[in-house]
């Protein structure tokens, strides 16, 4: 009876130790969220980078081949390229579009169009507004009032602050991704060290395994979205004639939001078709048909991409970097968005991998496993076959 006792005070004790030593992880982890944020983006970028790098270091010049350092730089300073290059195509296009387009001056706002309109309904629901009442102007100062509380000096330092935090965090995703992808088995061996020795070959093995697929995974999300952005770029210019500088920001817009499963290509598509109207109504650029028939062709432009995005590319992607079905992916999207949300469904992917991959690696003889996941030994296998 007393050994009864002992071994269920024994097993409070060490559940209360492991929820000590959880809770000060976790109190850690929140208070050095930055830190891990930029660890996370570094890893994301080394994984991104790791296969060009591959093929830097095979590259010969003059009989050598290309130092590890050099070809880990150039990768990441490739890949960063690549985002920043799409994030200065996009701005300017859209700010160019509202500028060319002319779109207050066009809708009448000012010249009584609208505003007469806007004017006769509000004094008609509130008749106490007087027949002076003007919706403009009202609107005008109230932007006036607010604008006015706000002090130059204070935007000015948060600029200043934000483009440090920007510099500071640019320079360390680059320093820490630049060691992960010069040393592929970096984390694999602090994961190592930190686990017992009769485990530590498996969880070494385990480590490679995800790094490989989340490699191949990211990869195949970027051409992805690359190839969504291609496929409207078309669209837009070819068919919907808005020209081919609009067609290529609008279009890497929607490729961009693909990137955010279900509600971002439905986002996508009517920013899409909102920037094309304005396009259309203010400055008459796009195809010369009926603005409600340009919208629907615009919109069936779009809605087009994202059949085959659905139907062609995430199969591919999904069944050859993840090694899922797409019922799996389905359900794991699903569960995420409801509990956290848009973040939930982005980080739900990467994490459903990892949970496989643990799974294939150390649980395999359970027989929910087995059952759940019948193909995962296979997969496993299979993945060990590829890296070597």
């Amino acid at each position: 009876m007393e050994q009864n006792k002992q071994s269920k005070v024994e097993k409070l004790a060490g559940f209360v130790l492991w929820a000590s030593f959880l809770a000060v992880v976790g109190l850690l982890c929140w208070y050095f969220r930055n830190v891990l944020i930029y660890i996370v983006l570094a890893i994301v970028v080394s994984l991104l980078s790791r296969p060009l790098a591959r093929f830097l270091g095979k590259v010969r010049i003059k009989n050598r081949y290309v130092p590890d350092w050099l070809s880990s730089l150039l990768s990441i300073l490739c890949v960063l390229g690549g985002f920043i290059l799409i994030v200065t195509q996009v701005i300017p296009v859209v700010t160019g579009i509202i500028k060319e387009a002319s779109f207050f001056s066009n809708l009448s706002l000012f010249d009584g169009t609208i505003a007469d309109t806007v004017n006769g309904w509000a004094i008609s629901i509130f008749p106490s507004l007087g027949k002076d009442f003007d919706a403009i102007s009202v609107l005008l100062d109230y932007f006036k009032g607010t604008f006015s509380d706000i002090s130059i000096t204070g935007i000015l330092g948060s600029m200043a602050s934000a483009m440090v935090n920007l510099v500071i965090g640019l320079f360390s995703v680059v320093f820490i991704s630049f060691f992960l992808v010069k040393d592929p088995k970096l984390v694999a061996k602090v994961a190592a060290a930190l686990v017992p020795d009769r485990i530590e070959d498996s969880v070494m093995e385990a480590i490679g395994d995800i790094e490989h697929l989340l490699s191949r995974y990211f990869v195949g999300l970027t051409l992805e979205m690359i190839a969504v952005a291609f496929f409207n770029f078309l669209g837009l210019w070819l068919i919907a004639r808005i020209g081919p500088t609009y067609a290529l920001g609008i279009a890497f817009i929607a490729g961009i939001l693909n990137i955010l499963p279900y509600v971002g290509p439905l986002i996508g598509e009517v920013l899409g078709v909102a920037l094309c109207l304005v396009l259309k109504y203010g400055a008459g650029i796009g195809l010369d048909v009926n603005i409600m028939v340009f919208a629907v062709i615009v919109f069936a432009i779009m809605l087009s991409v994202q059949f085959i995005d659905n139907f062609v590319l995430q199969p591919i992607i999904y069944s050859t970097s993840i090694q899922s079905t797409p019922l799996e992916i389905f359900i794991v999207l699903l569960v995420s968005g409801h509990v956290g949300g848009i973040l939930g469904m982005l980080a739900a992917i990467p994490i459903y991998t990892v949970i496989r991959v643990v799974a294939g690696r150390f649980f395999y003889n359970h027989k929910a496993v087995r059952r759940l996941m019948p193909d995962l030994e296979k997969d496993v296998h299979e993945m060990n076959e590829s890296i070597s």
